[in-house]
């Protein structure tokens, strides 16, 4: 007589089911889709913490960008005259700047033209 293992199955199959809650159709209730869908998500998620640093550092780039031509100068100018200033900021807290704080940005626009 053979062991087929129900409630080691069962449990496993309630596992992967639980984890595919939000997902469409038979990709949450259909075993083997759920794990089909299981494993792409979990991939996915793995490249997009990834991409999620380059993306966010494009948008702080083309927001820099948008401010420091908006003061006459370009993205590159800007960022050759800040660091020809000795100004230590990342893109982060400069993109944050300019979008919150105008004034402070346009006086670092200022320093960076002093720089080039």
């Amino acid at each position: 007589m053979r062991v087929k293992g129900g409630p080691v199955t069962h449990r496993r199959h309630k596992q992967v089911l639980k984890r595919t809650k939000g997902f469409e159709q038979g990709r949450r209730r259909l075993f083997r889709r759920a794990t089909e869908a299981w494993l792409g998500a979990l991939s996915d998620s793995y490249r997009d913490r990834r991409t999620k640093r380059r993306d966010f550092r494009r948008l702080w780039i083309q927001r820099i960008n948008a401010a420091a031509r908006q003061q006459g100068l370009p993205y590159g100018r800007f960022m050759h005259g800040l660091r020809v200033a000795s100004v230590e900021i990342d893109r982060k807290m400069l993109a944050d700047l300019a979008v919150r704080d105008p004034a402070a940005f346009a006086a670092l626009a200022e320093v960076a033209k002093q720089g080039a």
